[in-house]
C-alpha cells in the first residue's frame, strides 16, 4: 500500500479520535508548539463521558478548557513537567500536578514511574510526503519515546507545521490513527529587553567568544545577549530550544555553525518556539536539525561541544550557590526542565561555561534575589557542587571551587547595594558563615 493510501485509510475525524479514549486511561500529550489543539479541544466537548483521565504535559501554551475550567475536576488530570501560566492558576485548585525531571530524562523517567504504560500518544505532524514520510515539525523532546510506549498514536496533521529534519520523520505506518486540523501555530516575538536585562546580558556576552556554541533560554535577558553579540564569528548553536534571540543571530550571520566539533554546519534543539519568520525559516532547512530531547540535553552530548556556553535564568539564588529557577518558596512557577542538563553539560565542554542569570531584586526593587538561604520549600534546581558563573546586573559571580565563605563574599558584590550587608549580617547570625562578633 502507498503511503499516502495507507494515511488516507488512518485518517478520520476528531470525534471519532477522542471517542476511542476511555475513563480512567492516560494519554501523553505533544509539548510546547506541538501540542494537538483540536484534539484537547474535542476531549473537553466530550468531558461529560470521560472520567479519571490523566494528561501528561510539558509547558501547555493555550488555555484548553480541560486544563483550566473547573468544572473539568473529576474529569481530567494534568501531570506537568513544566508549568506555565495556565497551570499556575488551577495549581492551588488541586487538578496538575508538576512531575521533577531532569529533560534528557523526562520521558524514560516517566514511563518507568508506571510501568512503561500508556494508552494514547496525541501528537501533531506535517502533511506526509509521496513516500509516506511525515515529519513530528516543531519538537520531539519526548514524542518519540511516548509514540513508542502508546498502545494508540493519533497524529493531527496541520499544514501550517515547518518540515523539519533530525529525529523528526516518521512514516504513516508507525501512527494508528490521523486528523486533520490547521490551527495557527503559537509565536512567541522577540522579547524587548529592559534596561537591566541589557546591562545583565552585556555581562554575558564579554564571556562568549568566537567560535562558542550557545544554548540560550527564551525572555528579556537572551534577547539582550543577542543584542550584544554582532561582531561575534562562527558561533553555533546546539540548545534545548530554538528561540527568536537564536534566529536574530542566525539572521545577523553571526550563528554560522562553521566551528562546531558536533554536527557542524546545523543548529541543533530538542524544540521550537518563535515568530512565523522563524518556522519559514526552519521549513525544509538542511542547516536546522530537530533531535530527541534524550540527545539534545544529555550532558554527555553537550560537552562534545566546543567551548559551549549554557545561558539560564533564575528566580533566587544563596550563599551556598543554590539556584532556585522553578519555584516561588513552595509554590510551583515552572520546573527544571533542562537547565541542570546544560549547566552540567557546559561545563564539562573543553572552554566551556554555565552561567545563571538574574536581576539583584525581585518585587520592584523589595526584596533581593541573592539570598542567605533560599525560601522555605524551594525547589534546588542546581545545586550548590554544580554551579559554576551568577550574574546580576552588577557584574559576574565565579563559584567553582569557592568555599562558602567566599561564595558569599562573591555573591554579595553582585547583590544590590541596598542588601549586601544584611546578606552578610544573616549569613553570620545563621551560623552559615560563623563570625563570632555575631555569636
Amino acid at each position: 500500500m502507498r503511503g499516502n493510501d495507507e494515511y488516507r485509510s488512518k485518517l478520520i475525524s476528531l470525534q471519532e479520535a477522542v471517542a476511542k479514549v476511555q475513563s480512567g486511561q492516560t494519554i501523553g500529550i505533544g509539548i510546547a508548539a506541538s501540542e494537538p489543539v483540536g484534539l484537547l479541544e474535542e476531549l473537553g466537548h466530550q468531558m461529560e463521558r470521560l472520567f479519571d483521565i490523566t494528561t501528561w504535559t510539558c509547558l501547555p501554551m493555550r488555555p484548553y478548557e480541560i486544563f483550566l475550567n473547573p468544572a473539568m475536576e473529576g474529569h481530567f488530570f494534568n501531570e506537568n513537567w513544566f508549568y506555565g501560566v495556565p497551570d499556575r492558576k488551577v495549581h492551588a485548585e488541586g487538578r496538575v500536578s508538576y512531575t521533577p525531571n531532569n529533560l534528557h530524562q523526562a520521558s524514560t523517567d516517566k514511563l518507568k514511574g508506571h510501568g512503561g504504560k500508556l494508552d494514547f500518544m496525541f501528537g501533531t505532524a506535517t502533511p506526509p510526503n509521496e513516500e509516506g514520510y511525515l515529519s513530528l515539525s516543531l519538537g520531539v523532546v519526548a514524542e518519540r519515546e511516548l509514540m513508542k510506549a502508546a498502545d494508540t498514536v493519533i497524529l493531527e496533521i496541520n499544514e501550517n507545521l515547518p518540515w523539519t529534519e533530525g529525529d523528526t520523520i516518521v512514516h504513516v505506518s508507525d501512527v494508528d490513527y490521523f486528523v486533520e486540523y490547521n490551527s495557527e501555530l503559537v509565536e512567541v516575538p522577540l522579547d524587548t529587553p529592559t534596561e537591566l536585562e541589557e546591562q545583565i546580558g552585556g555581562h554575558i556576552a564579554e564571556m562568549i567568544e568566537d567560535g562558542s556554541t550557545l544554548q540560550l533560554g527564551i525572555g528579556g535577558i537572551p534577547s539582550a545577549i543577542a543584542g550584544f553579540l554582532g561582531t561575534r564569528k562562527d558561533l553555533g548553536i546546539h540548545s534545548e530550544l530554538l528561540v527568536p534571540g537564536v534566529y536574530t543571530l542566525i539572521q545577523m550571520g553571526v550563528v554560522t555553525n562553521k566551528r562546531k566539533t558536533l554536527h557542524p554546519g546545523k543548529s541543533v534543539a530538542a524544540f521550537a518556539i518563535g515568530s512565523k519568520e522563524m518556522y519559514q525559516y526552519m521549513d525544509h532547512n538542511p542547516a536546522v536539525a530537530i533531535m530527541r530531547g534524550r540527545y539534545v540535553n544529555d550532558p554527555y552530548v553537550i560537552a562534545k561541544n566546543y567551548k559551549m556556553i549554557s545561558v539560564n535564568t533564575a528566580i533566587q539564588v544563596d550563599i551556598l550557590g543554590q539556584v532556585c529557577s522553578q519555584s516561588l518558596g513552595a509554590r510551583q512557577f515552572s520546573g527544571t526542565g533542562g537547565q541542570l542538563d546544560t549547566h552540567r553539560g557546559a561545563q564539562m565542554s573543553e572552554g566551556g561555561r554555565g552561567i545563571i542569570a538574574l536581576r539583584s531584586t525581585a518585587k520592584n526593587g523589595t526584596i533581593s534575589t541573592i539570598v542567605p538561604t533560599l525560601a522555605p520549600g524551594s525547589g534546588v534546581t542546581v545545586p550548590s557542587q554544580d554551579v559554576d558563573t551568577v550574574v546580576t546586573e552588577y557584574g559576574a559571580a565565579s563559584l567553582k571551587g569557592l568555599s562558602v565563605k567566599n561564595r558569599m563574599e562573591a555573591l554579595i558584590k553582585i547583590a544590590h547595594p541596598d542588601f549586601r550587608e544584611s546578606i552578610r549580617e544573616e549569613a553570620h547570625r545563621l551560623g552559615i558563615v560563623p563570625d563570632k562578633r555575631y555569636l
